[in-house]
């Protein structure tokens, strides 16, 4: 199988040490290049950030991608028989079960035969924004947000309690920096869009320190 993996270089990076495709043949390209054909799978590790690469898709209906679509709305793909949401998100590309979400078009049998032949085991979920891992995640960090600015606790404090009290592997302090302070507000905002449920309406404190990380980047 010819694998054609896309997206920033630190997700592949990540993707390369945690994940093994076997014996298939893997390109790496930064950007997406046109599709010309040859190619068995592409592994979209930033489509979220790139939405003009369903462009390109739509030209290949048949070719399978598993495009990390956890910030961008289900009404986007979800004609797209042959496209899933996958979680790709830094913090989460290592993990051992892979979280792919499924529009009602999608073809479930050939993401089966995809995920048979590269070894895989995987979770299927409903698509929509958030999927189910990072939307989880990502409303437990809003909480201790709202938790740390009332001062019930110091953020110190509260990663250790996380952990001592769920067994979780990262309390959600550390949660936030694996994941990037962007991403998990561009989540919950994807989120309180879709949904209008106002949990997942953003803290001050972490809207602040968000804006803070963009006006860095200008």
């Amino acid at each position: 199988m010819d694998i054609i993996v896309t997206g920033e270089r630190q997700r592949w990076e990540a993707f390369r040490d945690a994940r093994s495709t076997g014996s298939h043949h893997v390109l790496y390209e930064p950007e997406l290049q046109p599709l010309k054909g040859g190619a068995d799978l592409v592994i979209d590790l930033s489509l979220d950030e790139r939405p003009e690469n369903l462009l390109v898709y739509a030209l290949q209906p048949n070719l399978p991608v598993l495009g990390c679509l956890v910030k961008t709305p289900s009404a986007a793909w979800e004609n797209y028989t042959s496209l899933y949401a996958c979680n790709w998100l830094p913090g989460f590309i290592g993990m051992p079960r892979l979280e792919v979400g499924l529009s009602q078009n999608a073809d479930s049998e050939k993401l089966k035969a995809v995920m048979e032949e590269l070894g895989w085991e995987y979770d299927t979920v409903k698509a929509s924004a958030g999927l189910v891992t990072p939307r989880t995640i990502a409303m437990i960090i809003n909480e201790a947000y709202f938790t740390a600015e009332e001062g019930t606790a110091s953020r110190e404090d509260i990663d250790i309690s996380m952990k001592l009290g769920t067994n979780y592997p990262f309390g959600p302090f550390e949660w936030c920096s694996r994941i990037g302070i962007r991403n998990v507000c561009e989540v919950l905002r994807a989120v309180h869009t879709e949904t209008g449920n106002e949990r997942y309406r953003i803290c001050a404190a972490l809207e602040k320190e968000y804006n803070a990380f963009i006006q860095q980047l200008d």
